[in-house]
Parts: structure tokens; sequence; C-alpha cells
């Protein structure tokens, strides 16, 4: 179980620290540096400042020793000029004492002189590093703007960007979406032509598409048994009259009469020679199948009998 707690812990650790470095950003974080040091400076001065007070108190009791210890030679002076010797050695222990606090005093401000001495020194030393970081820190920081922008630019033109790849997928949405209008436009261009779509804007019987294609297939019906009506006619043999066959067109003018040879006196015509022979003769129907248009007008034979001709 140690191991297994180490192990997670140091998965956890890492996550942590990919997290955090995916959102770090070395400006702010180079910023963040500089105050910390400029914050480490103050504290020196400060330090220095304090130094320096403590050093100015010590030597305002010194200052404050020293008159004690003059005013105690003074009254030593005067208690031996008054005959008092014990008064006189009073005032000369105290001033002993005193002495030796002032010696003590003097140690210490020379320690806090030293110690402010040293802290000087570090201050400047921690300024001269300070600048130099913040000089250091500028120039990373443009660096790493000129980097960060080449990088951009490089993305925006090589299209590997987040940004360039999302106006891809927008482009190639938009043409889908193109594409997909012009099929549905094509698809109601054919469906209209073929009659499925009724107009609603106008005002008729209000027939749909299958009332249509019946009145379609009533007509073509209708066509065709008038057609077979026509085939049965001409099939059947009647000849029609030239007004019925040529109903509407302009009849032809008939062909002149050939005149007919005088039979001769010895030979007198049999009955059915002396038939008059200038009746015109109908020709036959021809097939309806190969026969010509109905308004062709019908062709007659006006020629004299082979029994005529002969004689």
């Amino acid at each position: 179980m140690p191991g297994l707690t180490g192990r997670m812990s140091t998965v956890v650790k890492a996550k942590i620290s990919k997290v955090l470095d995916r959102a770090e950003d070395p400006a702010e974080t180079l910023d963040y540096s500089y105050q910390k040091q400029l914050e480490q400076l103050q504290n020196v001065k400060k330090g220095i400042a304090d130094v320096v007070t403590a050093k100015k108190r010590i030597q305002a009791q010194e200052s404050g020793l020293q008159q004690q210890i003059v005013k105690l030679d003074t009254q030593a002076r005067q208690a031996l000029a008054a005959g008092r010797d014990d008064l006189a050695r009073t005032a000369l222990e105290r001033k002993n004492v005193i002495q030796s606090e002032l010696q003590s005093l003097d140690t210490q401000v020379t320690e806090l002189e030293q110690q402010q001495e040293s802290l000087t020194n570090s201050e400047q030393n921690l300024r001269t590093k300070i600048e130099q970081f913040r000089t250091k820190k500028e120039v990373i920081k443009a660096q790493y703007s000129a980097a960060e922008a080449q990088v951009r630019i490089s993305e925006a033109a090589t299209g590997v960007g987040d940004s360039m790849a999302d106006v891809g997928l927008a482009m190639q949405r938009a043409t889908d979406k193109t594409e997909q209008m012009k099929a549905r436009a094509s698809a109601v261009q054919e469906l209209e032509a073929a009659g499925t779509f009724d107009d609603l804007t106008t005002l008729g019987s209000g027939e749909d598409d299958i009332d249509r294609q019946l009145r379609e297939l009533s007509s073509t019906s209708a066509v065709d048994t008038e057609m077979e009506k026509l085939k049965a006619e001409l099939g059947s043999g009647a000849a029609p009259a030239a007004g019925e066959l040529a109903a509407g067109t302009p009849a032809e003018p008939a062909a002149p009469e050939a005149p007919v040879a005088a039979p001769p006196a010895q030979a007198p015509p049999s009955p059915a020679e002396s038939a008059p022979t200038d009746s015109p003769k109908l020709t036959a129907v021809p097939d309806p199948e190969s026969a010509p248009a109905p308004d062709a007008s019908p062709q007659f034979e006006d020629s004299p009998s082979q029994s005529d001709a002969g004689a």
C-alpha cells in the first residue's frame, strides 16, 4: 500500500504539473518573479533601516552615559573638595559602572555598523541582480512574443492552427450546404416540370395529378377509338363520294373526253357495243394500309371500250 499511495501521489502531481504548465504564461511568470525580487530588495532595505535605527538608539544611550560620566566625575571632585570621601567613592563607583556599560554599547554599535555595511553591500548586489534580471526578463518576453507571433503567422499560412482549422471546417460546411441547396433546387425544378406540384395561385378546377393522368388516358382512348373507326370505314370497300373524300378541298377539273371513232357502216354494232361509252369509269379503291391520304381527289378514267378501239 505505501508503494501504491506514492504512485498515486506521483500521478496526481504529474497531471497537475501538466495542467499548470499548459496554463502557465512565461511573460506572467517572469513579471511575478521580478515582483518577488523587488519585494526581497525592499525587505533588505527595511533591514538596513532597522539596523541603522538600532545603532542610533545605542548611540543616543552612549551620549547619555557619557554625560552621566562627566556629571559623576564632577560630583566626585566636589565631594573630595568638601572632604566627603565616601560620596566621592560612590560617585566614582557609579562612573566605573557606566563606563563598563558604555564600552558594551560601543561594541554593539560596532557590530551594528558591520551589519549595516553587510546589508548595504547585499542590497547593492541584489539591486544589480534585479536590474540584470529586469533587462533579461524584457528580452525574454520580447523573444517569446516574437516567437508566438511567428508561430501564429506560420499556422495561419499553413492552415494548421486552431482558428484556421475552424475556418476550414466552416468553409466545408458552407460548401456542403451549397451543394445540398443546388440538388434540392434541381429536384424541385424536375418535379415542377413533371407536374408533380400544383400551382396554388391559379384559380382552376383544383384537379390533382391523378385527375390529370386519367384525363390524358381518356383523351388517348378517344383518339384510338376514332382511329379504329376510320380504319374500319376505309377497309369496308365502300367508295365515298367525291365530296366526302375531299371535304373542304376543291375538286379537280374533269379530263376532256377522247374522240370516239365512228363504226363502219357495214357492221352494225351489237346492243352491248352500242352502249354509250362516254360515261366515266370509277377506279378501284386501294387498300387502306397502302392508300394515299384521304384528302386526295378520286381519279376517273374516260377511255373508249376495247371493242370500239378494235373497230
